[in-house]
């Protein structure tokens, strides 16, 4: 494939993070299966790679994403891939960070592809929603699953069950949206953000995704020692003693991610 008509563009826009753009603006970034493959790849490359900390993904040509991509469903290609699930990621996420910087719409799997995500950052000027009721369609991937869980119970039945689009505003409002900025400027706004993850030790941040994405279905009873399973290896690392020295030393630290 010429290089131009790659679907999912990745830039290493330092030596700590990732920027994935998915590039299919001419089919307002929505997903078929290559896609969903291509995006996986990406992503099994982030998660192996050890100088990689945070990944950005965001859309090209102004648009975050449409979701699937309803032709290419005429005909049976689905947005899946055989590891990771739905778009690549939605279903088993890299166990490193990966924030959304949304810039136009984030719409159905687009949508769901935030939720996959651990932070978000949007444009004043963006929408969010899950369109599929409102087109005899069922937001399958995580949508229903997840939204309940990241804002009130009833606003996301009014938003599964209506189909309507609302405004980034909203959302962050209401929690979801991590930061608000200017419209064009949410990738800036997430590289921002994703130096200021960089800056703390790496298997800290890598071991509090996992806790904070599992901790909400986790029963109390086995919470502790589930989360003891995920952080144990952290204080026992390298990065915790050459944080405590820093600290002690007031410096920056140094870390090494072992």
């Amino acid at each position: 494939m010429d290089e131009s008509e790659k679907r999912v563009l990745v830039d290493r826009h330092s030596e700590h993070v990732l920027v994935i753009t998915i590039n299919r603006f001419e089919r307002r970034n929505s997903f078929d299966g290559a896609t969903a493959r291509a995006m996986e790849t990406v992503i099994d490359a982030y998660e192996e790679d050890p100088d990689l900390r945070v990944a950005v993904i965001t859309g090209a040509g102004g648009v975050f994403c449409s979701g699937q991509d309803l032709i290419a469903a005429t005909h049976g290609d689905i947005a899946e891939s055989v590891r990771r699930g739905g778009f690549g990621m939605i279903h088993h996420q890299p166990g490193k960070p990966v924030i959304a910087a949304v810039e136009g719409y984030a719409l159905a799997g687009g949508l769901e592809l935030c939720l996959a995500c651990d932070l978000i950052v949007a444009s004043r000027t963006a929408t969010m929603g899950l369109p599929e009721a409102a087109r005899a369609l069922i937001a399958m991937g995580g949508g229903l699953l997840r939204l309940p869980k990241r804002i009130p119970y009833h606003l996301a039945m009014e938003l599964a069950l209506t189909g309507e689009a609302w405004p980034a505003t909203e959302f962050h409002r209401l929690g979801l949206v991590n930061r608000l900025v200017e419209p064009g400027e949410a990738l800036a706004g997430a590289l921002d953000l994703a130096e200021r993850v960089v800056a703390s030790g790496p298997l800290a941040v890598a071991a509090s995704a996992q806790v904070i994405r599992r901790a909400y279905d986790w029963p109390e009873a086995d919470a502790w020692e589930r989360q003891r399973a995920l952080i144990d290896p952290v204080r026992g690392s390298e990065d915790t003693q050459e944080g405590l020295r820093a600290f002690a030393e007031k410096r920056k630290p140094v870390w090494k991610g072992r």
